[in-house]
């Protein structure tokens, strides 16, 4: 199941801007080449309502950025615009997350791929950041917390999810786990960032160097993640798709390839049964390795074989690894 309707699509960042309305085309059209057939039902758009915001933003908040983008938009930081458009794509763009949880939710698909922009996992609370609105991953992980679900947030985007993490760093519903380039944009993620007293070890970060390849990455999903979520043994699981990792992304200096996404898509359909697993799109900049990525990834969601590039190995970030399994295993 596809969400995602880019003829919908207002929020013009402005020529030349990476994060841009092409970006959905692209993930479409890579799921497009996969061949999935009549495995793709597409899912009606519809809008997230200001209660399923406020479960994650304050009222206050998202009543400036509304009225910010209705007088006209501008600057939110120097990465970040808005113009009057914004405001509704990034309503429908949470609301697809939404959506497609309820669907799952009625046996309708397997999986859910959500296509939409703008991204979310940057999107503090209060605070727009890193191109991000709102937070969609993080209001469809609250929607299933508040309905008695267990939730496992995994997110492989190559920049650390700091909105993410601070919506649910004392939540014991959730489990927030992050795999990211360091040093990098926005500077948080560190490995010894595990959770606030509520939520002890519901934090997990693995930050590698730049130059690790899929391998690292899908070894720090099995020896790090997974064992957190075996004891957490979450219901449903969301992903925060981001596919800037691929070597070929002008935005960071990972070296994955679209079979390393594939890997990863796989694992985390491990971790839970059919119809409980949610990809939502954030990063991935380059628009032909941004589409190769999700074809491969929405292919493996379902159970489909699909490579365009093999998955890579060999380079560093073996001892990150490491290291974040030693913090995990002493956490209480």
């Amino acid at each position: 199941m596809v969400a995602g309707d880019p003829g919908l699509d207002r929020h013009d960042t402005g020529p030349g801007h990476p994060e841009r309305a092409d970006r959905v085309t692209a993930a479409l059209d890579g799921i497009d080449a996969a061949g999935l057939g009549d495995a793709v039902v597409r899912l009606p758009p519809r809008r997230a309502t200001e209660a399923e915001l406020a479960r994650v933003h304050p009222v206050s908040y998202l009543h400036a950025l509304a009225a910010f983008c209705e007088a006209g938009g501008g600057s939110l930081d120097p990465d970040t615009v808005a113009v009057p458009g914004s405001w509704d794509t990034a309503l429908l763009a949470a609301g697809a997350v939404l959506g497609a949880i309820e669907a799952l939710r009625h046996g309708t698909a397997a999986a859910a791929f959500v296509a939409a922009r703008p991204p979310g996992h940057h999107a503090l609370p209060d605070q727009p950041m890193g191109f991000c609105l709102l937070n969609n991953v993080a209001v469809g992980a609250a929607a299933l917390a508040e309905a008695g679900e267990r939730v496992l947030v995994l997110d492989w985007d190559v920049h650390h999810g700091n909105g993410t993490q601070a919506a649910f760093w004392d939540d014991p519903r959730v489990l927030y786990a992050s795999t990211h380039q360091s040093p990098l944009y926005p500077g948080t993620g560190r490995a010894s960032e595990t959770g606030g007293p509520a939520a002890p070890g519901l934090t997990v970060n693995v930050p590698v160097p730049p130059g690790a390849t899929g391998d690292v990455v899908l070894r720090a999903v099995d020896e790090v993640v997974a064992p957190v979520a075996d004891r957490f043994a979450p219901t449903w699981v969301l992903v925060s798709a981001g596919f800037d990792a691929h070597r070929d992304d002008p935005l960071a200096g990972l070296a994955l390839a679209a079979g390393d996404f594939a890997d990863l898509t796989e694992r985390a359909r491990a971790l839970v049964p059919p119809g409980r697993l949610v990809l939502v799109l954030e990063g991935g900049y380059d628009l032909d390795a941004l589409s190769r990525s999700v074809g491969a990834s929405a292919a493996a969601a379902v159970g489909v074989r699909y490579r365009p590039e093999p998955a890579t190995s060999g380079g560093p970030g073996a001892e990150a690894v490491e290291r974040a399994s030693r913090i995990h295993r002493a956490v209480p």
